[in-house]
């Protein structure tokens, strides 16, 4: 079995800034992580491999050249390989172009089981995922919370709901993306960090996928961001004190002479 955890690189945070004339992330001198839910994919997947014994676990992600430090963090906590997706070519890509590259990669390689987080925390769409089984034209879980039971014919989960969960079951292929309570991630270990800083992480370009250029980066994305800024902060707080009851009444009365009561 191979299974394929899509990871993306992204800002840390508490680090963000923004660029006024561009309208996108700074991302130089910005420290990066991997995208937290994304370290619960990766977990997923190894845990399966732990259970099934005969799987390949490959990460993939889209991005600059220093996107390969996340694959490096992916292997060092156990993943097989990894793949990096770089290309000018991919530059300014919406979700659908980002998922229409992603696809075409897992296409390339081949697949049984995808695996991604449920968002990234930099765009917070959750789209990225279901787009990709789209362009796979596999079913796909969304909100995983647990996997009950997986085989290399089907697969069984529990998908995260508002009041509760419900019992999923589909055939292999799929696509899953993971909620934070389905398990918790592992730290990296020793060996593990020796072999992530050896290992080999092959890169890709448009042409290596065979992507056709036009639903690529800037020209294949039919949205685009017009304006995106940082709130900026307030001094004018204030604090209410006392018992509950009097909290509320005093905020009332607060939001009263503010007339937005």
């Amino acid at each position: 079995m191979r299974i394929v955890v899509c990871i993306k690189q992204v800002p840390d945070t508490a680090e963000v800034r923004i660029n006024p004339e561009t309208n996108t992330l700074v991302r130089d001198g910005v420290p990066s992580i991997i995208n937290p839910y994304d370290l619960h994919a990766i977990e997923a997947a190894l845990q399966i491999k732990e259970k099934l014994g005969d799987v390949t676990v490959t990460a993939l992600t889209m991005g600059p050249p220093q996107a390969e430090d996340a694959l490096r963090e992916a292997i060092s906590m156990g993943v097989d390989e990894a793949l990096l997706l770089t290309d000018r070519a991919f530059a300014g890509s919406d979700t659908l172009a980002t998922s229409y590259t992603l696809s075409r990669a897992i296409q390339k390689i081949g697949f049984d089981l995808v695996i991604c987080g449920k968002q990234a925390i930099d765009g917070d769409t959750a789209q990225v995922g279901p787009e990709m089984a789209e362009f796979l034209n596999i079913p796909h879980i969304a909100y995983v919370k647990a996997i009950e039971e997986i085989s290399t014919q089907g697969i069984r989960v529990q998908r995260l709901m508002e009041e509760g969960y419900d019992i999923v079951e589909a055939p292999l292929p799929v696509l899953l993306t993971v909620v934070r309570e389905i398990n918790e991630p592992r730290l990296p270990s020793l060996k593990g960090k020796m072999r992530a800083k050896k290992a080999e992480i092959k890169k890709l370009t448009h042409t290596d996928i065979d992507a056709e250029e036009d639903k690529l980066g800037l020209t294949g994305s039919p949205t685009a961001v017009k304006n995106i800024f940082a709130p900026e902060a307030r001094k004018d707080r204030k604090m209410f004190s006392g018992s509950p009851a009097e909290q509320v009444a005093a905020l009332v009365e607060e939001l009263k002479n503010l007339k937005c009561l």
